[in-house]
């Protein structure tokens, strides 16, 4: 993993885990995802939002409040309307790599060799 990583100064090394760790976690709820993945194609106010993603308007609100907050997407008013959009394209990229290849482990569990897996297999 460290070879990821370009700088030798062990110090460095720490604060970059300790960031991708930090990004890892804002996304790791799927709730979050599915906010990304609604977010893709272009920019939706808050109510265009909850009208795609089943949830309460508190709920949604604080998963874009978080995801605001660190970065990943960006929001602006328009009259009452608070409007988001994705900041970040490379956080997009992540995540829509990390979901396609999972994606394909879920449609053929068989056909993906363990080497190139990313999700663990049922059981395991």
């Amino acid at each position: 993993m460290e070879q990821m990583i370009g700088s030798d100064a062990p110090i460095e090394k720490v604060r970059v885990f300790e960031l991708a760790a930090e990004l890892f976690g804002v996304l790791a709820t799927p709730m979050r995802l599915r906010i990304l993945s609604a977010l893709c194609d272009k920019e939706k106010s808050v109510s265009q939002l909850l009208q795609e993603i089943q949830t309460t308007q508190p709920n949604l609100s604080q998963h874009l409040h978080l995801l605001h907050r660190a970065g990943v997407l960006a929001r602006r008013k328009e009259g009452t309307q608070v409007i988001y959009r994705v900041q970040s394209e490379k956080v997009v990229a992540l995540c829509r790599i990390v979901c396609t290849q999972i994606a394909k482990e879920l449609d053929a569990p068989g056909a993906v060799p363990d080497t190139e897996r990313m999700s663990p297999r049922p059981g395991d």
